[in-house]
């Protein structure tokens, strides 16, 4: 049975895929969101300042911000020592 994803997990997940500027299409589906949900943690992440919004080519993507780097190593560091391996997102 596959364990649920915490909120925290999902947050790293989308800062980690968000390195390089993605589609909010592209961050649903690779994140394994539905639209619902991933509008809130996107906008959440927007308003927070770990993810800012360009337009790129006529379409809005999104890119991590220099304050995501801080969360994303903490929080693999974080998972690191609870479960003696890192946090498995194949980007």
């Amino acid at each position: 049975m596959a364990e649920r994803r915490t909120s925290y997990e999902i947050y790293w997940e989308i800062l980690v895929y968000c390195r390089t500027p993605r589609t909010f299409t592209a961050i649903i589906g690779r994140c394994d969101l539905n639209s619902k949900t991933g509008q809130e943690y996107l906008g959440f992440l927007v308003g927070r300042g770990f993810l800012a919004v360009k337009s790129e080519s006529g379409r809005s993507t999104y890119i991590a911000t220099d304050r995501a780097a801080g969360y994303t190593a903490l929080f693999t560091q974080l998972y690191q020592g609870l479960f003696d391996k890192g946090p498995e997102f194949r980007v």
